[in-house]
């Protein structure tokens, strides 16, 4: 008769299998964040191991979202070629089937690509080729959300938002805004988040995050978004969460790489529970792999193991995430059912 510990040891090995083997979607992860060591060595060939930990991954803890942001350039500097970024849309690609994730949406800024005398349009271009050949080669539908950043000139956003509408039947299907909302606001960006909801495409916003719940709210008001990248600190606030609920809003939310932000400080003390108790649209999502040190599966089974999430729970998460996110109806309706299924 096997033990309770043995017992034990037994169930919870089932459920980390179980966990790992679920049909899982990610609505918000950066490309420019997700560089593997097993990448960047092809890139820069005398680069050690123990050097890629201090260069391309942040402490376990940063000061804030501002300091854990200037951990991204080393990656930004390597993704400036044809060659990088198709290398790199695959490198990811090959984590998320690692994750067993079936549909994707990703994200990146492709201004912030140009420095070796890319166009922002060859950028995308040259990203969303590389992700139809990924979606073949891996079986993993994807879509690819254009962001602007906070400091962007208003021309700078308004250049990005006419990328999202002349590509918006060709892979790319939303704008977003992200970087450090604490120390920029949204003056800049109201007009291209016009520009690209009057002409028909999907808009969506990072807020809730360096910012308390005040940041949510405008972000809503002048931006009129479907999802809130993060979002977290609506707990802050009842009313917030009942804007969001009353407008159907999920939340991206990325609990590690809240952590390593300095957002909270430990994921005892993480909104990710109540938030879902009280009934608010989300789902999970890695942010920042590479950042962050952290994949999918580590994600849910960190979940799992504070707050007793079940497979339920998860697969609840999943069928949020398809209902808000951008791929056609009828994948969506296929994607569901094989969620469900699980």
């Amino acid at each position: 008769m096997k033990t309770l510990l043995e017992a034990s040891n037994v169930f919870n090995q089932s459920i980390k299998t179980a966990i790992n083997l679920m049909p899982k979607v990610e609505l918000h992860v950066h490309l420019d964040t997700c560089l593997r060591f097993s990448y960047v060595k092809q890139v820069l060939s005398a680069l050690t191991f123990n050097e890629f930990k201090q260069d391309f991954i942040a402490p376990t803890k940063c000061e804030d979202l501002g300091d854990f942001l200037r951990c991204i350039e080393p990656q930004l500097n390597i993704l400036q070629t044809k060659s990088a970024i198709s290398l790199a849309v695959d490198d990811l690609f090959e984590q998320l089937k690692m994750d067993n994730v079936i549909y994707a949406e990703i994200r990146f800024a492709p201004l912030l690509h140009i420095k070796q005398g890319l166009t922002a349009r060859a950028v995308v271009e040259i990203t969303l080729d590389a992700m139809k050949l990924a979606t073949k080669k891996y079986g993993i539908e994807a879509g690819l959300i254009l962001c602007t950043l906070r400091h962007f000139t208003a021309s700078q956003s308004l250049e990005t938002a006419k990328l999202v509408v002349e590509y918006q039947y060709c892979g790319v299907v939303a704008l977003d805004i992200a970087a450090d909302e604490a120390r920029y606001s949204l003056d800049n960006h109201e007009f291209a988040f016009n520009y690209v909801r009057e002409n028909g495409g999907n808009v969506i916003a990072h807020a809730g995050e360096a910012l308390g719940y005040e940041s949510v709210i405008e972000t809503l008001d002048k931006l009129k978004v479907s999802r809130i990248g993060h979002g977290v600190r609506s707990i802050e606030n009842p009313k917030t969460i009942k804007k969001i609920k009353e407008l159907n809003v999920l939340l991206e939310i990325c609990p590690s790489c809240n952590l390593v932000c300095n957002v909270f400080d430990s994921i005892e003390h993480h909104p990710v529970n109540k938030l879902k108790r009280l009934g608010v649209k989300l789902n999970i999502n890695t942010d920042a792999r590479t950042v962050a040190d952290v994949t999918l599966n580590k994600e849910y089974q960190l979940l799992h193991d504070v707050f007793d999430w079940s497979i339920s729970d998860f697969v609840q998460c999943n069928v949020n995430a398809l209902s808000a996110s951008f791929i056609d109806d009828k994948k969506k309706e296929f994607l569901t059912y094989k969620v469900l299924q699980y």
